[in-house]
């Protein structure tokens, strides 16, 4: 067992599926499996959903399988969502982890767009970085290899605004310039920035985490604090 930081790039473990299931059935949400070979949790009032959709292999942000989907929807019988998060296999389970109880703990999940700001406050309190270029709407750690930044949306991200010019909050961690990325996130225009900062902050909390496996493309980039 290593205790390792930055948490930002200390991988999933390979337990993302378990870490989250045990998260989700630990809040009294229910679940089944579906015909794609993915499992749907649903919150007990209906409102929030997560699906594990590694299995179906469903489309890649940078490259990399999308694992995770979280959607939050205005009433329980409404067949379309507000809005949608994706999250490859690598992001850090703790930080999926407090966006998931931030998820659960609102009272209105499906709204929260006033304060776009509190996303890059959240990270500029844990010591990140304004982009110089863009100040208002991108951060990155101070070693250079996570993003936080409002961007257009990649394709295939879905959201009840129809438009096709929305902005939305991005994340991706890119150990080594140019090289694969170890993790992406991408959050559509309506998420709520209030659960997006919950994201960022526990993405940039600065207390080791215990891993048992190192993500390979960013070993060189990790500060083992202690073993076993």
């Amino acid at each position: 067992m290593y205790w390792v930081t930055p948490r930002h790039l200390a991988g999933d473990d390979g337990v993302l599926a378990e870490r989250i299931g045990d998260t989700l059935t630990d809040l009294g949400w229910r679940m089944w499996p579906t015909s794609r070979s993915t499992l749907l949790y649903v919150s007990p009032d209906g409102l929030r959903g997560a699906e594990w959709i590694l299995a179906a292999y469903p489309f890649e942000l940078g490259g990399l399988p999308v694992a995770w989907q979280l959607s939050a929807r205005p009433y329980p019988a409404s067949a379309l969502t507000e809005w949608n998060a994706y999250f490859t296999a690598g992001v850090p389970h703790e930080a999926l982890t407090d966006f998931l109880l931030a998820l659960d703990a609102s009272e209105t999940p499906d709204a929260g767009l006033e304060n776009a700001e509190s996303v890059l406050t959240a990270l500029g309190t844990r010591g990140w970085l304004r982009d110089m270029d863009r100040p208002r709407t991108t951060a990155t750690d101070p070693g250079f290899s996570t993003n936080v930044s409002l961007e257009m949306l990649p394709p295939l991200i879905h959201d009840a605004d129809p438009r096709d010019d929305l902005l939305g909050w991005q994340a991706w961690a890119e150990p080594v310039l140019g090289a694969p990325y170890l993790w992406c996130a991408s959050f559509s225009a309506s998420a709520p920035h209030e659960l997006v900062a919950a994201f960022a902050s526990s993405l940039a909390a600065p207390g080791p985490v215990p891993r048992r496996t190192l993500p390979e493309g960013a070993k060189d980039r990790l500060t083992v604090v202690r073993r076993g």
